[in-house]
C-alpha cells in the first residue's frame, strides 16, 4: 500500500479537531474571544429591523408570508431562510452551467450563477445604503434568474411555442422552479417581477434588485466582451465613459451611488436622468455590439432549434421523463428541458435525438 503524503496525514490528524478545556477547536491554538452572553436569535434581529430599518422597508416577521404555513425558525428570519433555501437548491446550483451571454463560457466569462452573485452584491450595497432589508434584497437577487432555461434568453423564445401564456423566466422561476421551496410571497414577488417589462415589485427591495440586475449585467457583459475581443474600451460611447467610467469597477461604483443618492433625495428607487441615460446608452451599446451581432443571433437560433426538438421528443415520449416530473404533459416537458444545463441539453440532443454536433450552438 502506498504511503500517504505528509499533507494528507496532517489533514487526517485534524479529523476530530483540537480539544480544549471545554470545547473542540478548528485550530490548535486559541483564537479571538467573544463577549457573548447568549445566542442572537430571530426575534432579536426582527426587533433590530423594527428599530433601524427606514419607513417603507420590508420587515421580517415570524414565519413569513408563505403559501404553506411553517413554524418560525428560532435562529433565522423568514428572509434568511429564503436566502438559504435558494442557495442550497439544485436550481441555483444549475445556474453554474447556464449561459449568461455565450454558451460554453471560458473560465473567465460569466455564467448565470456568477451573474446572480454579482447582482446580489450590487443589490445588497444599495439596500444597505438606503436602510432597507438587505437579506430580502439578497434572496431576491440570488433567485431572480432560476427560471432561465439553457442557452440564455433564447430559451424563452424556444418555450414560448408550447405555452399559451408564454415563457417568462421571472414568473416561471417564482411559480414553477422555486415553488417547492415555499418561499415568502415578498421574495417570490421580487423574483417574478424583476424584469423592467413586468409590473412594479411589491417591495422596495424588489425594485432595488430590478436596478441591480441591469447595472450588473450592463457592466459585466461589457467586461466579458472586451476580454473576448468582441468590443474595446475605445468603442464605448463618450457619454458613458465621461459619466460612468470605462471599467466595470467604475461603472458599478457610479451607478450604485447614483441609485442610493437619488433614492435618499426622492424617496423612490431610481436614478437621476443624466446617469440613467448613461446606463441606457451602455445597454444600447451592448445590444448592438454583443447581444444582436450576427454570431449571437446564430447562437440563439441554434439554441431555439435544440430546445424545441427536445420538448417535442418528450411530448411524444413522456415515459422518458424522470419519474418525479409530473403534471400536465406540456408543462412537464418544458419544466424538464428548462431545468437542464447547457451542456446536458446539448449532449442529450446528440445522444437521444441523434443531433449532429455541427448543428449545436457555438460560442458567440
Amino acid at each position: 500500500m502506498a504511503e500517504l503524503p505528509p499533507r494528507a496525514i496532517a489533514w487526517a490528524q485534524t479529523m476530530a479537531g483540537h480539544p480544549g478545556d471545554a470545547l473542540v477547536r478548528a485550530h490548535r491554538d486559541p483564537g479571538a474571544m467573544l463577549g457573548l452572553m447568549a445566542p442572537v436569535l430571530r426575534e432579536q434581529r426582527e426587533a433590530w429591523e423594527a428599530e433601524h430599518l427606514v419607513p417603507g422597508a420590508t420587515r421580517a416577521l415570524g414565519m413569513g408570508n408563505r403559501a404553506r404555513a411553517e413554524q418560525p425558525d428560532p435562529e433565522r428570519t423568514c428572509f434568511e431562510r429564503d436566502r438559504d433555501r435558494i442557495v442550497h437548491s439544485s436550481a441555483f446550483r444549475r445556474l453554474a452551467g447556464k449561459t449568461q451571454v455565450v454558451v460554453y463560457p471560458s473560465d473567465h466569462q460569466r455564467t448565470r450563477l456568477t451573474h446572480a452573485l454579482e447582482v446580489a452584491q450590487v443589490a445588497t450595497s444599495i439596500a444597505r445604503g438606503v436602510g432597507v432589508n438587505v437579506t430580502l434584497a439578497e434572496a431576491i437577487a440570488l433567485g431572480h434568474d432560476c427560471g432561465h432555461g439553457p442557452g440564455g434568453h433564447a430559451s424563452e423564445d424556444a418555450f414560448d411555442a408550447f405555452l399559451a401564456e408564454g415563457y417568462d423566466h421571472g414568473p416561471w422561476g417564482a411559480d414553477v422552479v422555486l415553488a417547492p421551496l415555499n418561499l415568502c410571497a415578498e421574495t417570490l414577488d421580487g423574483i417574478r417581477n424583476h424584469s423592467w417589462s413586468r409590473p412594479t415589485p411589491a417591495t422596495v427591495e424588489g425594485e432595488i434588485v430590478s436596478w441591480a440586475d441591469r447595472i450588473a449585467y450592463c457592466a459585466h457583459d461589457l467586461e466579458d466582451a472586451i476580454g473576448a475581443g468582441i468590443a474595446s474600451v475605445a468603442d464605448l460611447p463618450s457619454g458613458v465613459v465621461e459619466l460612468a467610467g470605462a471599467t466595470r469597477r467604475q461603472q458599478l461604483s457610479t451607478f450604485i451611488r447614483e441609485v442610493i443618492g437619488t433614492t435618499v433625495a426622492t424617496g423612490e428607487i431610481g436614478m437621476g436622468a443624466e446617469l440613467a441615460g448613461a446606463l441606457a446608452e451602455l445597454r444600447a451599446f451592448n445590444y448592438e455590439r454583443i447581444y444582436t451581432r450576427p454570431e449571437s443571433l446564430a447562437q440563439s437560433e441554434a439554441v431555439v432549434a435544440v430546445l424545441r426538438a427536445l420538448v417535442e421528443f418528450y411530448l411524444e415520449h413522456p415515459e422518458r421523463l424522470p419519474s418525479d416530473v409530473g403534471g400536465d404533459p406540456v408543462h412537464a416537458a418544458v419544466a424538464y428541458v428548462g431545468g437542464m444545463t447547457d451542456r446536458f441539453a446539448f449532449e442529450t440532443a446528440v445522444e437521444l435525438l441523434g443531433w449532429r454536433r455541427d448543428r449545436l450552438p457555438r460560442p458567440a
